[in-house]
């Protein structure tokens, strides 16, 4: 997943936050808004392009996600997903092979096309909206592809060092890059492999590393099918708090 997030700080909400981001599933006359979050959070080489976020929602419209600003309607966070074979990342060296790549005929798994944020809190909305959908849609992991923006400074400091050192290091228990310790506070907290050449990111050296994600109490899958999904809403809503 490209992720662009301020998550190294948490500033106090304006106003107009005060009753939370509305978050819904995404249609085209969102790209407007859409396209200024990427302008602002990716360079040119990065950011999607109208073509690729209208190509998003209309073939995923249910794994397109968005968080908007109650009152202007700003667009604060965006996530997209797609249905991808477990295995997928065996067969994937790049992000764009990543995106590309086919679901198995029974998926449980989601790969993580994009993540894009210009507030922390919309990103936690989003993940709480789509909780219960993926539960009661019988998704079970989530995969995304993390850039780590601490190798770069790392390896000069360390030239005998290895990609994969960096990346398993850890700080208090946490992983010590930040991007890494951001997606595990997240939930993504296992780190399948490392992936050279993944896409642009300099402070990266184009590093991307592939992290799963398990849905909470996605094992109950028979129980949520037979759950009308308000049911399923009232629940995760109860309950999120507590995991």
């Amino acid at each position: 997943m490209h992720s662009r997030d301020d998550f190294s700080s948490t500033p106090d909400l304006p106003p107009e936050f005060e009753s939370g981001p509305q978050v819904t599933c995404l249609s085209p006359r969102d790209v407007p808004a859409l396209l200024e979050l990427e302008r602002e959070k990716w360079d040119d080489e990065q950011a999607a392009s109208r073509t690729d976020l209208d190509a998003r929602i209309g073939i995923h419209p249910e794994l397109s996600m968005g968080a908007f600003c109650p009152c202007t309607g700003r667009a604060l966070a965006s996530l997209f997903l797609k249905p991808v074979s477990a295995d997928f990342w065996q067969h994937a060296g790049t992000w764009r092979e990543c995106a590309d790549a086919l679901p198995s005929k029974d998926s449980h798994s989601l790969f993580g096309i994009s993540l894009s944020s210009r507030e922390p809190s919309a990103v936690d909305a989003l993940f709480r909206f789509f909780w219960p959908q993926a539960l009661k849609s019988g998704w079970r992991h989530i995969y995304l592809g993390s850039p780590v923006p601490g190798l770069q400074d790392w390896l000069r400091r360390h030239r005998k060092g290895r990609v994969e050192d960096y990346v398993n290091r850890q700080r208090g228990g946490l992983p010590a890059d930040p991007q890494l310790r951001y997606y595990h506070s997240r939930g993504f907290k296992d780190i399948v492999c490392v992936k050279p050449g993944y896409f642009p990111h300099a402070r990266s050296l184009d590093h991307g590393v592939i992290l799963r994600g398990t849905i909470p109490l996605s094992t109950l899958a028979p129980m949520w099918r037979a759950l009308p999904l308000h049911s399923t809403q009232r629940i995760t809503r109860q309950l999120a708090g507590l995991l």
